[in-house]
């Protein structure tokens, strides 16, 4: 095996793939990547099982070839390198891998590919094309809400409910929940509900193309693919729990206020919230929020007033600073909208102007109020 390439494409490449990669794994050859070069193309593969990722690029081939190769210590080496021309070859007999630049040489030992986990193959029963925009604003605006809770599987993941030409997102961990509903999907057709896990979707992130993705899905894994890489895992075989009955319809105190007002005023109370609980105390009358903090241990307080619209009965109410944090971070409009009804009911928080075809509801458990 024998080819030349750019390091700056390859590390391109490497870079997107190699987060499956296992830190640490039982199997020792999953701490691979599988290189395979047929003529000028060269394709990588990477799995920890469960999600297997694919690259292609073109380089130039002399010889063609199979091979296991160290991942972090090939990534670390091509990370390190300049904009330089390489070639990387493999003795088919020693495993023997060989790195040579213009200044430099490198080598390591890989596996042979027989040893490398074959990846089911896929058949899918429907594609979907997403624009970059909605694939990239349905994960960010979604996964800090899914729980990392093992016993609690299908919450690992991200709900996404396939419907006629709608596309509907859901997280949640139990304290907060994050619904997002993409409308005028022309490819969305069959109803279907799919558990997609964190990770695959982190994967995603990085590697979204600028122009097309399309997502397919079989009855046990969905696939991505986007420009010259391709996305596997697994779906969560789990029963979503029943969302829909935790959004309260009858929240009928509405708050408008700035977000980047709220948000900045949340990070500075919270500095003096309390180190365990984290608790923020909302106070709401007639077109004023204040937004304080308190901790009884170490006798600290902090307190801000902020301008806004508000015209229902007074109202004061807990929150965890870090999860009102995340939802105001994960709003990308000016002002956004709170929705109340009593101090130990769920609030609603959306933006104030919802997007074309997309609707976001984002939904925080309150805290008990200290006396």
């Amino acid at each position: 095996m024998k080819f030349t390439v750019q390091s700056t494409i390859l590390q391109k490449a490497l870079s997107k793939i190699s987060g499956v990669v296992p830190t640490k794994s039982t199997l020792p050859i999953l701490e691979h990547i599988l290189f395979m070069l047929s003529k000028n193309k060269l394709r990588l593969l990477a799995t920890d099982l469960e999600i297997a990722m694919f690259a292609e690029l073109e380089v130039n081939g002399t010889e063609d070839g199979s091979i296991a190769v160290p991942a972090r210590r090939l990534m670390d080496t091509i990370k390190a390198l300049p904009d330089v021309t390489l070639v990387f070859s493999v003795d088919e007999n020693s495993k023997k891998i060989k790195i040579i630049t213009e200044s430099g040489e490198y080598n390591s030992i890989g596996e042979s590919p027989e040893e490398y986990p074959t990846v089911p193959e896929f058949k899918s029963e429907k594609e979907i094309s997403l624009p970059p925009q909605i694939l990239s604003g349905m994960i960010h605006k979604t996964l800090f809400s899914v729980s990392t809770d093992e016993l609690r599987p299908a919450m690992t993941g991200l709900l996404l409910q396939i419907r006629d030409q709608e596309l509907c997102a859901v997280a949640t961990d139990g304290h907060r929940l994050v619904r997002v509903i993409y409308t005028n999907i022309n490819d969305a057709h069959e109803q279907k509900d799919i558990i997609i896990p964190a990770k695959a979707l982190q994967l995603v992130a990085k590697a979204i193309d600028p122009e097309m993705n399309t997502l397919s899905v079989s009855t046990t894994h969905v696939k991505f693919t986007f420009g010259n890489f391709t996305l596997i895992s697994r779906l969560i075989d789990e029963s979503y729990p029943n969302y829909e009955t935790v959004i309260p319809l009858d929240n009928d105190k509405k708050l408008i206020v700035s977000r980047e007002a709220l948000l900045s005023s949340v990070r500075r109370v919270s500095l003096y919230s309390n180190a365990a609980t984290h608790q923020i105390r909302f106070s709401l009358k007639e077109n004023e929020l204040k937004v304080t903090a308190e901790d009884a241990d170490f006798g600290g307080e902090a307190k801000e007033r902020i301008p806004c619209m508000y015209t229902h009965q007074e109202l004061e109410i807990g929150f965890n600073w870090k999860y009102i944090e995340d939802v105001l971070t994960h709003i990308d409009t000016e002002s956004v909208e709170f929705h109340f009804s009593t101090p130990v009911r769920a609030a609603i928080i959306t933006p104030a102007e919802q997007k074309t075809n997309e609707s976001i509801l984002m939904l925080v458990m309150p805290m008990r109020l200290n006396a």
